[in-house]
This record gives C-alpha cells, sequence and structure tokens, in this order.
C-alpha cells in the first residue's frame, strides 16, 4: 500500500514538473509540502527552488522547518520574516476577493506568492493533503473527543432545550456541553461555522439570518448523500465539495494570480485523489493519529523526523496578536462606524459584545471578527462602488439623452 501511494504521488508530482518556464515549490515546512518537495527533487537534477515565509512570533514561524528541509534536499532556498503593512495590505487583498473570503492565510498565503515570482512562474504546493488525508484536529476533535455515543439522542435533545438555556453565559464548559450533546454530523458542522456564536450571541441581525438560504443545509445535503459509510469519510467527502474548493483552492488561486504565479497541486491530481478516496479510513486517522499513511510515506522519502514530529500549525499566523495591535484601530472603526451597523447584517449589541469580550482578554475572537471585517470590507469595495458606478452610468445616460433631444 505505502510503495503504491509513493508511486501514485511521484508520478502526479512528475507530471507537473512539466514546464517551459521556471518551477519551484512552496515549502511551508508541513508534512505535504515536504513530501512534495522530496519527490522533486528526486525527479529533477538542479535543486528544487523553494520558498517559504515566517514571523518573529515563534509560535508561528514555520520557517525553521522549512530550513530543515530544504537543507536535507539541497534546494535553493529563499525565505522571506514578514512585517507587512498590515492595513494597506488587507485593504489591497480584499480589492483581490471580489467575494467574502474569511481565511486569514490569505495573507501569507500572498506574500510567498510574491516571493516565489521573483525567481519562478510556476510553483508547486502541497494544498489537498488536509482534506485527502484527515489532517486537520477538527476531524479528531468532533469524531473522537467529543463523541459520547452513550449519550441517547433524546437526553441530548432534553438538555439543548430545556437545561442549556438555563446555565449562564459566562459558566465554563458550556459550549463544549452542547456541542457533546449533538449527534456527530451536527457538531462538525457546528464546528465549521458561526452557529454557535450566532445561538449565543446573536452577531448577525435576525433580518439577515431570516434572509439567507440556509448555506448550512448544502452541508447536511452533502453528509447525506457521501458515497461513503463511516463518519470521517463523509466529513472528508464534505469538505472536498466544500472547504476545499471554497476556501483552501479559492486562496491559492487568487493570491498566486494577484502575483502572476501558476500554483500547481499534486495532490488532487484527479487519478491520484480517486484512489485515495478508496483507502479505508484506518489508513488516515486511527485512535486519535491523523494522516497515518501519508506520515510513513513522508518517513520513506526522507523528510525529517524534526519535521514529521512537531505539533500541527497549518499555514497560520498571530492573527490574536495582530487584531490586538496593529488591527484593532482598523477593526473597530470599521465594524463601529454607523453605516456598518446600519446596513443590517449585524446585530449591533451581539457585535458590541464579542468586540468587549475580545479586546478585554476574556476570549479570543480574532478569527471570527477577521470575518467580520472581511465581509463589511468587501461589501464597501464591491457592493458600494458599483452602486456608485450604476449611478454614475445612469446620470451619464440621462446627460446624454437630454443633449440629444
Amino acid at each position: 500500500m505505502l510503495q503504491e501511494l509513493e508511486f501514485r504521488l511521484a508520478e502526479a508530482v512528475r507530471i507537473r514538473l512539466i514546464a517551459d518556464v521556471p518551477l519551484g515549490a512552496m515549502l511551508s515546512g508541513g508534512t505535504d509540502s515536504s513530501i512534495i518537495v522530496a519527490l522533486m527533487a528526486r525527479a529533477t537534477s538542479q535543486p528544487v527552488k523553494t520558498f517559504s515565509v515566517g514571523f518573529h512570533n515563534a509560535d508561528f514561524d514555520e520557517a525553521p522547518y522549512a530550513r530543515l528541509v530544504a537543507q536535507e534536499f539541497g534546494t535553493d532556498h529563499h525565505e522571506l520574516i514578514l512585517e507587512p503593512d498590515l492595513i494597506e495590505t488587507v485593504e489591497m487583498l480584499t480589492r483581490h476577493l471580489e467575494e467574502p473570503f474569511g481565511d486569514s492565510s490569505m495573507l501569507p498565503t500572498y506574500f510567498i506568492s510574491c516571493l516565489a515570482r521573483k525567481y519562478v512562474k510556476v510553483a508547486l504546493s502541497g494544498d489537498g493533503g488536509d482534506e485527502a488525508f484527515a489532517g486537520y484536529d477538527r476531524y479528531r476533535i468532533h469524531l473522537e473527543d467529543r463523541s459520547c455515543k452513550w449519550i441517547p439522542k433524546w437526553a441530548g435533545l432534553w438538555y439543548r432545550d430545556y437545561v442549556h438555556p438555563l446555565i449562564p453565559y459566562r459558566v465554563p464548559g458550556r459550549n463544549l456541553a452542547y456541542s457533546i450533546s449533538l449527534p456527530w454530523e451536527e457538531r462538525y458542522i457546528e464546528g465549521v461555522s458561526l452557529q454557535p456564536f450566532q445561538r449565543e450571541m446573536g452577531i448577525l441581525s435576525n433580518d439577515f439570518v431570516a434572509s439567507d438560504c440556509a448555506p448550512l443545509k448544502s452541508f447536511e445535503e452533502y453528509l447525506e448523500k457521501a458515497p461513503a459509510h463511516d463518519p470521517l469519510s463523509r466529513i472528508l467527502y464534505l469538505d472536498s465539495k466544500t472547504y476545499l474548493p471554497g476556501d483552501i483552492l479559492t486562496k491559492v488561486d487568487r493570491m498566486s494570480m494577484a502575483t502572476s504565479l501558476e500554483a500547481r497541486v499534486p495532490m488532487l491530481d484527479h487519478v491520484f485523489l480517486e484512489w485515495v478516496t478508496a483507502l479505508g479510513s484506518q489508513w488516515k486517522m486511527r485512535n486519535g493519529a491523523q494522516k497515518l499513511i501519508l506520515k510513513k510515506l513522508a518517513e520513506r522519502v526522507g523528510v525529517p523526523s524534526g519535521v514529521l514530529n512537531r505539533p500541527k500549525q497549518g499555514f497560520s499566523l498571530p492573527l490574536g496578536h495582530w487584531m490586538r495591535g496593529e488591527l484593532k484601530d482598523l477593526v473597530l472603526t470599521t465594524l463601529l462606524d454607523t453605516q456598518t451597523l446600519q446596513r443590517g447584517y449585524f446585530n449591533p449589541k451581539g457585535l458590541r459584545q464579542m468586540l468587549d469580550e475580545h479586546f478585554q482578554g476574556r476570549r479570543d475572537h480574532s478569527a471570527r471578527l477577521w470575518r467580520l471585517l472581511i465581509f463589511e470590507l468587501w461589501h464597501r469595495n464591491f457592493l458600494e462602488k458599483a452602486g456608485r458606478t450604476n449611478e454614475s452610468l445612469r446620470t451619464a445616460s440621462v446627460g446624454l439623452s437630454g443633449g440629444s433631444g
């Protein structure tokens, strides 16, 4: 099985090395991108050009792990330690997205694309590995850590309807108890949405909630029609239809194209992915261990043990620090702006509660506040500007009609 995996992924990499322009790889220092670089180094006679970004905050800096991989495989490595002008960058990037997009890792993705484009025109990445091989912590959390199969369905429903509303908001473990009481399908969908915070704080206005098209309904439908029986495989199917194309690939595509860089993703080769999808879930996650067979492959192709045995970070960034520092004024002035509150998207009371909790240090709402900030900036960049443009065109049209009469 492991030999077959190696052969198939090596072939997917080889195909994507065909190019008549300079080519390299985005190297985060994680398992997925490290395997891709290892297979590229094996398939080429020249040193692979690799690119990584890092932060001064050591808790989020993956650059040392990328260096380990680069040294192991003798790559021509380029590294950028980020000190971005956050406000200018955020406002600039929202103009490239053309739609609300809440993944803050678009920032390092953009900067690594800028770095790579100085040297190459095509870059391979390790995207798709987490969705194919169950790499996200949320899979373990919602299927194992919070799985209390002994709780009868009626008991969970009774708790949510009658007990939970009586527990004071600030009691520790209140939301965890609610999550545990849910069937695994609902538990997972809640975990990847704003639903818990809408229930507790009413972040979105009642009118906005009443007017939406029930986006979580599509998640339920994907889980129901997933061509698999075990929970993990069904969740991976759901993410392959929603999170992967709607977030990960959108982010990589928009940020790389903003710098005129072509990104290629070997782990999403359709032949390779069809084979991986057919693997039993026990090859991907077992007893809390994730990416089982992929990590075995990483060992086999020589990825350093220091990379494989570290905690997973993802393409993360010090968002909590930034939201209480450089971005604080932008967050407050944007979200509490009179125009923002009058649009009808947000519930002012719930929004102020979230802001107070965050900036008083009671809870870390940085990821959720980031999404609300990006949503408002999107509205300003596109809906307002489109409205002004249409009004100008109507005015010009009236003027032209009057002039010709």
